[in-house]
């Protein structure tokens, strides 16, 4: 690659990471709905028409950021998968660290609610194509997390004769813990229960259950 073209490239990813930080600073401050593809293009002082140019409409964009949650939430699971204990401590980590990075990053967990929902279209683009092969990987920490856990005995071999269905069956709760703990957190306080209560209970059952035979 010459020098000329490499620094065309260059030019291009840094612009197209402008664009990127501005549509994530405007999500995480006015939510998706608000977001236009105008106000992109105005927060990263670039022109409208360049926006097309890397996103091929705003569900497009929405990818684009959504694999950067993707990779920050790999990042978070990698770490949990390093608590020293047995796997079912690999795991409960993990979903702890769900917990945290839905506090964090409101606008990430909320991309991690539309996600549950979607599926990959037979026309997907590139942003799409890397946002579900992130989400995957992500998935693949869980699944790593379980495995542990069976060859330890910390977790029921009965409950993993399905790692990955296991992963996404924790995933699905887990998310609803978050959810419940979020959303509904005056709610919890109106029946007398405090949030982290609610989640740390939430957790702890977690952990009984995979430690349970079946039936």
């Amino acid at each position: 690659m010459s020098y000329i073209v490499e620094r065309r490239e260059e030019e291009k990813e840094r612009r197209r990471g402008e664009l990127l930080d501005a549509a994530e600073s405007l999500y995480a401050k006015h939510g998706w709905e608000a977001v236009t593809m105008d106000q992109v293009a105005r927060t990263a002082r670039l022109s409208r028409a360049l926006v097309y140019v890397y996103f091929r409409d705003k569900d497009d964009l929405l990818f684009a950021i959504g694999e950067r949650a993707m990779k920050v939430l790999h990042q978070r699971f990698a770490a949990a998968l390093e608590t020293p204990g047995t796997g079912r401590d690999k795991v409960d980590a993990i979903g702890r660290a769900y917990m945290g990075y839905a506090l964090e990053f409101r606008h990430f967990f909320d991309f991690c609610s539309r996600f549950q929902s979607h599926e990959v279209s037979a026309a997907a683009s590139p942003n799409e194509e890397a946002c579900h092969q992130s989400g995957e990987a992500v998935m693949d920490l869980v699944v790593r997390g379980i495995e542990a856990g069976v060859a330890d005995g910390s977790i029921s071999p009965e409950l993993a004769r399905e790692p990955r269905m296991l992963g996404m069956s924790l995933w699905a709760f887990t998310h609803g813990i978050v959810q419940i703990t979020i959303a509904k957190a005056g709610d919890l306080a109106r029946q007398g229960v405090a949030a982290p209560v609610f989640s740390n209970y939430a957790f702890e059952l977690v952990r009984t259950l995979l430690r349970s035979s079946p039936g």
